[in-house]
């Protein structure tokens, strides 16, 4: 089993940044995606970012341009720093990896808040 602790979340006002960061409970020999999801009250979870063991990144579009995904693979962490907040980026936010088509582990998620 693998748990993944999320930090980083909080309160902001419009415009300013926030990082979130994740990291694996244990050493894990080979995780081919890491990324990150996120939940606003009432809708479904959505893909903000993801980026693969080979340093593929993928953007959710009303993300494009204002966060940026990062990993180490040594440290087993992926980190997603968020510029020019909106409030429309209110949400709990998730921290996934994918190990194999059959194997994927979330994280229990941090609030981030975007004041107007």
């Amino acid at each position: 089993q693998v748990q993944l602790v999320e930090s980083g979340g909080g309160l902001v006002q419009a415009g300013g940044s926030l990082s979130l960061s994740c990291a694996a409970s244990r050493s894990i020999f080979s995780i081919n995606i890491m990324g990150w999801y996120r939940q606003a009250p009432g809708k479904q979870r959505e893909l903000v970012a993801t980026i693969s063991s080979g340093g593929k990144i993928n953007y959710a579009d009303s993300v494009k341009g204002r966060f940026t995904i990062s990993r180490d693979k040594a440290k087993n962490t992926v980190t997603l720093q968020m510029n020019s907040l909106k409030p429309e980026d209110t949400a709990v936010y998730f921290c996934k990896i994918v190990l194999s088509i059959s194997q994927d582990y979330w994280g229990q998620g941090t609030q981030v808040t975007v004041s107007s």
